[in-house]
């Protein structure tokens, strides 16, 4: 199994073109187009298209022909979820709706004044969520590898304004790990990505779609070390205006260390799978994800 390289895909020729069209056309004519590069990517982009279709072929269960079909709807479906992104983030006029099953739970963690950490994946629209996530009128930080480019990074920001979230970037030095205290310790929503990992950093094995993987150990690290309540919150396109948001009831992870990294670990699995099932298009994984000297 190979580990994530940390990395976007994209360059600012790219996301200024759209973001023109997003401008002065709206969001139907950018997903027009959207169609054209999709097709490009499917066409050439070998090295990502290969696990994803592998994902549809033997985890999913669909056929040749339909697995090769969703390879093209789900790079489709992530150019959706980065322009609704930018859409939403810049406050540009647009009739996206939304959701919530489970808000009342994370009001909850609010309420309990412990803090609390919100876990996810590359599943979904991420980034719209966190940015809705401001009406629990806490402050929100967002742990990531900081995997884009400063150039595109800083082109973004001028387009959609500073995030309304606190970026906790991982570093090598582990001071994100004090960060992360520092925003519970003031009883401030920590949220992170518990789907991938990098090359060297510790795992956790657990059954997910009939076949052993590997999960980041941190996230649930974590989890198990601060004791706040944890939620497993995702967010799905449904329509091309229409998201649902999910949040789990929290639950607190107070075993021995290890207990409780394996037990919040198989809850993640478990909901992720679930959520994973029911959107299999936008589970956005472009590389080797399961041990394939282990099958289950």
């Amino acid at each position: 199994m190979s580990s994530w390289e940390g990395k976007s895909k994209g360059n600012k020729l790219g996301y200024s073109i759209f973001i023109g069209i997003l401008r002065y056309g709206g969001v139907m004519p950018a997903y027009v187009l959207l169609r054209f590069v999709a097709g490009y990517y499917f066409l050439f982009s070998y090295s990502s298209s290969r696990p994803i279709f592998q994902y549809f072929h033997t985890k999913v269960g669909y056929g040749w022909w339909k697995s090769l079909y969703s390879v093209y709807r789900n790079y489709y479906v992530f150019g959706q979820v980065l322009i609704d992104k930018i859409v939403v983030m810049s406050g540009l006029s647009n009739k996206f709706t939304f959701e919530f099953e489970g808000e009342a739970y994370l009001r909850e963690i609010t309420a309990a004044g412990k803090g609390g950490i919100m876990l996810s994946a590359h599943l979904g629209n991420w980034e719209v969520a966190g940015h809705l996530f401001q009406r629990l009128e806490t402050r929100i930080n967002i742990v990531m590898f900081d995997g884009e480019h400063e150039r595109i990074k800083k082109y973004l920001s001028s387009v959609t304004g500073e995030r309304n979230v606190n970026i906790i970037v991982i570093k090598d030095d582990l001071s994100h790990i004090y960060a992360i205290n520092d925003a519970l310790s003031k009883q401030e929503l920590v949220c992170m990505h518990a789907d991938r990992f990098l090359e060297g950093n510790k795992t956790v094995t657990v059954p997910f779609l009939g076949q052993d993987a590997q999960f980041p150990a941190g996230p649930f690290l974590l989890a198990a070390t601060f004791r706040v309540p944890v939620s497993l919150v995702f967010a799905c396109k449904e329509s091309g205006t229409h998201y649902h948001l999910y949040a789990t009831k929290p639950r607190e992870y107070n075993g021995r260390r290890r207990q409780g990294v394996e037990l919040a670990a198989q809850d993640f699995v478990e909901e992720m799978e679930a959520i994973v099932k029911k959107y299999p298009e936008q589970w956005f994984n472009y590389y080797d994800f399961w041990d394939s000297s282990n099958p289950k």
